[in-house]
């Protein structure tokens, strides 16, 4: 069997999931009950770049540990009913945290297809958190 091209089958995939832009997204955050976002990336893009305002840093590998009740790592801001907008840095690592967080019962997810990238490209607002996080970049 063939390795799969993970930029084929991410485009696959796309296709039976929800895809926000940056508009909709944008739009959603200034509703009466905006949506959970969880920013996927490693801390160490976060804290580099950046975040989307009130984006909870969730890294890809704990998604699932973090995003379950009956997990003794479950966070509590992850909510059955609640609308989620999951995003990384440019919509791949997303597509599948979507398709996870679906198949343990979240029923309201969506993914920021053009990612981190792309909302700071189109001129989103975007929150530090060098001065905040516990995580630095040390000089070389």
């Amino acid at each position: 069997m063939a390795i799969k091209n993970i930029f084929a089958e991410t485009a696959r995939l796309k296709q039976g999931i929800e895809n926000v832009t940056v508009e909709q997204l944008q739009a959603e955050m200034s509703g009466a009950l905006p949506p959970l976002l969880i920013d996927l990336r490693e801390i160490q893009e976060v804290v580099d770049l950046g975040t989307i305002p009130g984006a909870k840093n969730v890294a890809r590998g704990m998604l699932e540990f973090w995003a379950d009740p009956a997990s003794p790592y479950f966070r509590d801001y992850f909510v059955e009913d609640q609308r989620i907008v999951v995003f990384c840095a440019g919509g791949g690592r997303s597509v599948y945290a979507t398709l996870a967080l679906q198949d343990m019962g979240y029923a309201d997810v969506a993914h920021l297809e053009v990612g981190f990238n792309g909302w700071q490209k189109a001129g989103g607002e975007v929150q530090s958190v060098a001065q905040t996080s516990k995580w630095i970049r040390r000089p070389e």
